[in-house]
């Protein structure tokens, strides 16, 4: 998923990618780990995909997708490790809507430091749940053809609803 950086935002731009060079400097190779909670209910996992922080050199573990029962209108509570939380975020979603249409959503980026946890409320309580994907962003990088920032998903963790 590419995200496009709008010219007059290349300050934030620069502060952003500062902090997550930053962050990648803690020493640790071991990816970052997530944790999804639904009534109680926990699982932590790591990423399905994880990469370098330019998002050159990717590895993926499908088998870290955790499956979790989330009944129609229960929040679910992600909270992500502090060397995930040093970095800019974001959970996407999709749910089956009343009319039974799936509809895809996203929660605000979190910036580098700002928050470790988030909660995924849908906006109906008859809205099912059907995935929750945790991306974090690698640092950006400008598009060679336009100059625009690009940000890249450098790691995902995602949790499917036995729905």
């Amino acid at each position: 998923m590419l995200r496009r950086l709008r010219p007059g935002r290349l300050l934030p731009f620069l502060l952003v990618a500062c902090a997550v060079l930053l962050a990648g400097c803690s020493g640790s190779d071991a990816p970052p780990q997530v944790t999804f909670t639904v009534a109680g209910q926990d699982r932590t996992t790591g990423p399905t995909q994880w990469c370098d922080l330019k998002v050159t050199d990717c590895t993926g573990d499908p088998a870290a997708e955790v499956h979790l029962g989330v009944p129609a209108g229960t929040p679910v509570q992600v909270a992500v490790a502090e060397e995930l939380s040093a970095t800019p975020w974001h959970v996407v979603f999709s749910y089956r809507g009343t009319d039974g249409q799936q509809v895809d959503g996203r929660s605000p980026v979190f910036a580098a430091g700002a928050q470790k946890d988030y909660t995924l409320e849908l906006p109906a309580p008859t809205d099912q749940l059907l995935t929750a994907q945790v991306q974090a962003f690698g640092i950006p990088s400008a598009d060679p053809q336009t100059g625009q920032g690009e940000f890249l998903i450098r790691g995902s963790w995602v949790l499917v609803t036995d729905a």
